[in-house]
């Protein structure tokens, strides 16, 4: 283990025989509980001791079960009286805002308020040594790559992931030792606090995985999240490492506003490569400064996963984790809950659940894809569920991201504020609108002839599409 590492554990330690001393649990009540990030949150403050109760207006699984099993109490909506009696401290989340009425009980009575990244600085990541992974894409199944490495190598780290390892079956823990990973968005923190989360963290080691325009809603151009992501690079210390990809020209404009810190590159001409033994990602050889580190053959797809693992590698490298030591991790890595996750197989049909909800990652998921079942009938459902889908910020991106489908099926909710149909004109493969579930149900079971691979791509609970669709092709199959 590394000095700095070494130097750090024994700080970290002194600090959490203090909090034992100082016996401060409280009662916590989170508002917007059952957003990935909130939940995590929560996960951690019960671990820290305190009595966590939280509100949301829309509660689905995993968030939701992964909390009850934690003894979580979860109220439905946002009324006052959620708040009483008053709890100690009120963590608020950045979907929040002004004229909700739980918020405005919260102002009106005085009662002591925090963002949630503020208080996952505060309490979980002082004295320890941060590792951050930022992008637009990726963020998750990164953060949950980085979380196995370090723990398959023995170092028990602490994390905090938006969504579910399988290799944990949990979003969040607090560890045993001074390493934690956090997945850092770079969405705001609060409505009262509109810098992005990941200026909190404070990195030592820290993955840019890719920079992209997002979040439509809070930034009006890519301009305005390179200036956020510049404000997390002003806070990574000169003995820290920034681990980037070659390929990325707004992060190469990022860095050239002024680094201080040391960097790694990967990809295509940088430090860190990958030989595809497999052309879909499923198999490939890593190299560290033109050296062979070994293979990784897992059950992961897509170029998207090998960039993921090349930049998992550099950052446990970084925190004394040799590359072939990571590499046999890697090879044992079950992904993530909602990233092409198989939801369920009813004879040829294969339906998977996955949270891309952009143009890139729908591309780059369905690349993959094809590259690992060839010639098979690919069937993509998309909602359009995000703040900036809804804004219509990507859909001049979209038809060209579905085009290795064979067909797909576009969702169109009542909210929508512009023209689906124009997108779906718009593809090269046959597309079609739906107002409904049963409709996208039906379109699917009239187009699932043979070997037929069902992606359904949401960032929410899309209804129970999943579980409902499992049950109708089951149904057929009886019939």
């Amino acid at each position: 283990m590394p000095l700095v590492a070494v130097l750090t554990c024994g700080r970290f330690l002194r600090g959490c025989r203090a909090s034992l001393v100082q016996g401060s649990s409280m009662h916590i009540h989170i508002l917007g509980i059952c957003g990935t990030f909130m939940g995590s949150l929560a996960v951690l403050a019960k671990a820290l001791g305190h009595e966590v109760t939280g509100s949301d207006a829309n509660v689905y699984p995993p968030m939701s079960t992964q909390l009850e099993a934690q003894g979580i109490s979860l109220m439905q909506g946002y009324e006052p009286a959620h708040l009483e009696p008053a709890p100690d401290l009120v963590v608020i989340g950045n979907a929040l805002s002004r004229g909700n009425p739980a918020v405005e009980h919260v102002l009106n009575k005085g009662l002591p308020y925090v963002s949630g990244p503020q208080w996952l600085a505060d309490h979980v990541l002082q004295d320890r040594w941060v590792l951050a992974v930022a992008g637009t894409h990726g963020k998750t199944t990164t953060t949950s790559m980085l979380a196995w490495v370090l723990e398959h190598a023995g170092m028990s780290p602490g994390f905090l992931i938006g969504g579910v390892p399988q290799n944990f079956g949990v979003s969040a823990r607090l560890g045993g030792t001074p390493f934690f990973v956090v997945e850092a968005d770079e969405y705001d923190s609060a409505f009262f606090d509109k810098r992005s989360k990941f200026v909190h963290y404070r990195p030592r080691t820290a993955i840019l995985n890719n920079l992209e325009f997002d979040h439509a809603d809070i930034f009006p151009d890519l301009a305005a999240i390179e200036r956020q992501f510049h404000h997390l690079i002003r806070t990574i210390p000169g003995e820290g490492l920034i681990i980037r990809p070659t390929t990325e020209p707004a992060l190469a404009r990022v860095l050239d506003t002024g680094c201080w810190t040391p960097v790694q590159t990967t990809g295509e001409g940088g430090q860190w490569q990958a030989r595809l033994v497999r052309d879909d990602g499923s198999c490939f050889e890593v190299l560290f400064e033109g050296q062979a580190q070994g293979i990784v053959e897992w059950n992961l797809t897509g170029q998207h996963n090998v960039a993921n693992a090349l930049a998992t590698l550099a950052a446990a490298r970084h925190v004394g984790v040799v590359p072939p030591q990571g590499i046999a991790a890697l090879c044992e890595f079950k992904s993530v809950k909602r990233r092409m996750e198989t939801i369920a197989e009813i004879g040829e049909v294969t339906i998977y659940d996955d949270f891309a909800h952009h143009p890139t990652a729908i591309a780059t998921t369905l690349q993959g894809l094809r590259a690992r079942v060839g010639d098979d009938s690919i069937v993509a459902v998309i909602e359009p569920r995000s703040n900036s889908m809804k804004l219509g910020a990507h859909r001049d991106g979209l038809p060209d991201s579905v085009r290795l489908a064979d067909s797909v099926i576009w969702y169109a909710p009542p909210n929508l504020g512009w023209d689906l149909a124009g997108t779906a004109d718009a593809c090269s493969v046959p597309a079609v609108v739906c107002d409904s579930l049963d409709a996208i149900i039906a379109r699917v079971k009239s187009e699932a002839r043979g070997k037929t691979h069902v992606v359904i791509m949401s960032n929410g609970g899309f209804g129970g599409l999943h579980g409902k669709l499992a049950t109708a092709l089951r149904e057929g199959d009886r019939a």
